[in-house]
């Protein structure tokens, strides 16, 4: 049926065969290519994300990198060493394992819009398992005030495989480009919008400890007073002094009161981009 066998004959039926046989492999040669360059440009991306957080949590100060169980009062002190991703940690799970908390029912705390359903990355993101088991992705209230009301998000297309810790997304406004960071590690299979109230929803890689580095529940409010003192003291220390009102909410729009002030480095501080 081939042409290198012995006895071969050029008819119409082996012509006809051989370029239905020479369509199909180069069909599959070229599948297996491109499937192997998407490989390959993800695990570059990977890495580059990888180097990238290792580089930023490394200029993180001590004060920002204390551990969510110091912050719960799990323990007196504890620096995380593991870039917020808690599955790496030999530690975490024996401290959860000795927690008697009761779960958070609230949804406002310190004034902020903080539903006890969703999860919370320390970058700012939320994520909220839905009834599929796929995740959606969105910024939380306390990201989206000091972000302000004019901004865009530019998103990753879909079939982008994420990372935590790697970018997530983009918010552009003026002349500022925010990275913000993925919360967990998955496929993007949807855009979303400001009008959604979600911007990805993600297919998850391991759906057993997908979220195991997530605040949950009681661990919000504590780590929210924290950002709300290190949002602060990075107002302060670009010479704008106190920005909260009493009962310790943001002061409504303060992006307008504060022009001069150095929003780039505020951001960039509060979005844990060092």
């Amino acid at each position: 049926m081939l042409p290198w066998v012995y006895e071969f004959h050029w008819t119409a039926f082996h012509i006809t065969f051989l370029s239905i046989f020479f369509t199909v492999f180069a069909v599959v040669v070229s599948t297996v290519f491109v499937a192997v360059k998407r490989t390959q440009r993800a695990e570059q991306n990977r890495t580059m994300d990888e180097i990238q957080w290792r580089s930023d949590f490394a200029d993180l100060s001590p004060a920002m990198k204390v551990c969510r169980h110091e912050m719960n009062g799990d323990v007196k002190h504890r620096v995380c060493d593991h870039g917020f991703d808690c599955r790496s940690c030999s530690v975490h799970p024996l401290l959860i394992s000795k927690q008697t908390k009761t779960p958070l029912l609230q949804f406002e705390v310190y004034g902020f819009t903080m539903p006890p359903y969703r999860m919370y990355h320390r970058g700012h993101t939320w994520v909220q398992q839905e009834d599929d088991g796929t995740y959606k992705i969105g910024i939380d209230d306390f990201g989206t005030r000091i972000i302000g009301s004019t901004y865009s998000v530019e998103l990753p297309p879909i079939g982008t495989r994420l990372s935590v810790n790697g970018k997530g997304m983009v918010v552009k406004k003026a002349n500022m480009d925010i990275r913000l960071l993925s919360p967990i590690d998955g496929e993007v299979i949807e855009q979303g919008d400001s009008e959604k109230g979600w911007y990805l929803k993600v297919k998850a890689n391991d759906s057993k400890k997908v979220t195991d580095h997530l605040l949950k529940t009681d661990e919000v409010p504590n780590w929210i007073l924290r950002e709300m003192e290190r949002l602060q003291i990075s107002m302060a220390t670009s010479g704008v002094g106190i920005t909260l009102a009493d009962g310790g909410e943001l002061v409504p729009d303060f992006h307008r009161h504060f022009p001069n002030a150095d929003w780039d480095g505020i951001l960039g501080q509060m979005f844990l981009e060092a």
